[in-house]
């Protein structure tokens, strides 16, 4: 699967200054440096390199200032990253290109230039809001099977974690989830109900999700100051 390449690619990405999450706004990877979103990262993850990947790319030249295609190599290196028709579509259009081995090796095959597409600049500013709020790095990078874990749905859960002994009121919930009011209101999943006058309590869905959920719910306490996003 993909995800087998995010922790390459990741690494390779780190190493030049940048902090790497995954499946931002349909991306497999965005990268920031130094909460600065001057320059936006994207990389895409295939298993092959082939037209897909590249019409990834093109896609993303929209919200994002360097694109990464990444796919894993071929077992005898006959695939189409040795095609220099590849190599040079990817060069015109500015992507830098990466080759990853079944050992995890991350290989440069080609280096991005800096194209000046237009950008889509409703979409870039989702994709910086999404990598700041998110609570560390929950999501592998390449998956499209189970739903994301995004920033709104840790503070959910952060949520669900504190009324799963006892219901609770909004207001004691805000130190820790400042828009606690807003998600529990909302209601997206039918996780959550009222039990009382300005109280609520989780519904059977809502246990149901934090028990599925549990081990990543660690990873949600501590919100302070973080504002809740569109679900996912």
């Amino acid at each position: 699967m993909e995800t087998s390449l995010y922790e390459p690619v990741k690494r390779f990405l780190e190493g030049l200054g940048y902090t790497v999450k995954g499946e931002i706004g349909h991306c497999d990877i965005v990268g920031l440096r130094d909460d600065d979103p001057a320059v936006v990262v994207i990389g895409e993850l295939k298993l092959t390199f082939n037209l897909e990947l590249i019409l990834q790319g093109v896609d993303r030249m929209k919200v994002g200032d360097e694109i990464w295609l990444a796919a894993q190599l071929s077992a005898r290196g006959k695939g189409r990253e040795s095609d220099p028709r590849y190599r040079n579509l990817c060069r015109r259009l500015g992507f830098g290109l990466l080759g990853v081995s079944r050992s995890g090796e991350v290989e440069v095959l080609v280096s991005p230039a800096a194209p000046t597409p237009r950008k889509d600049p409703r979409r870039r500013s989702r994709l910086v809001e999404e990598h700041r709020r998110r609570r560390g790095d929950p999501v592998a990078g390449g998956g499209t099977r189970k739903p994301i874990m995004t920033a709104y749905r840790q503070q959910a859960l952060a949520c669900a974690a504190a009324m799963a002994s006892a219901p609770q009121r909004p207001r004691d919930l805000k130190p820790s989830i400042p828009d606690a009011q807003k998600i529990l209101h909302r209601n997206v999943y039918g996780w959550f109900e009222r039990s009382g006058r300005g109280v609520y309590a989780l519904t059977e869905t809502g246990r149901s999700a934090l028990a599925s959920w549990l081990p990543p719910v660690s990873a949600c306490a501590g919100h302070e100051g973080v504002s809740a996003g569109e679900p996912r």
